[in-house]
């Protein structure tokens, strides 16, 4: 299951949102544009990383947009 750490104003959630869809892959969605503390749990599980989308496949992170984009290409997302 694919869970994704979004923000409502970037654009790059709204990609990997619209990927994930056309692919009709399930993905939970945790919008932290108001919770700092989710903001930080899934920063800590991420490594530190500290910008959005925050994309995680069975608690393994996995990236930003691009990281996952560059998965769907190489057939590595299903």
């Amino acid at each position: 299951m694919l869970k994704i750490y979004t923000t409502n104003y970037c654009p790059y959630c709204k990609k990997a949102k619209e990927l994930f869809t056309s692919l009709n892959l399930e993905f939970e969605e945790i919008d932290i544009t108001e919770n700092a503390l989710a903001r930080d749990e899934a920063s800590a599980k991420a490594g530190g990383w500290l910008t959005v989308p925050m994309i995680f496949r069975n608690e393994e992170f996995l990236g930003g947009f691009d990281d996952v984009y560059k998965l769907h290409l190489e057939g590595k997302l299903k």
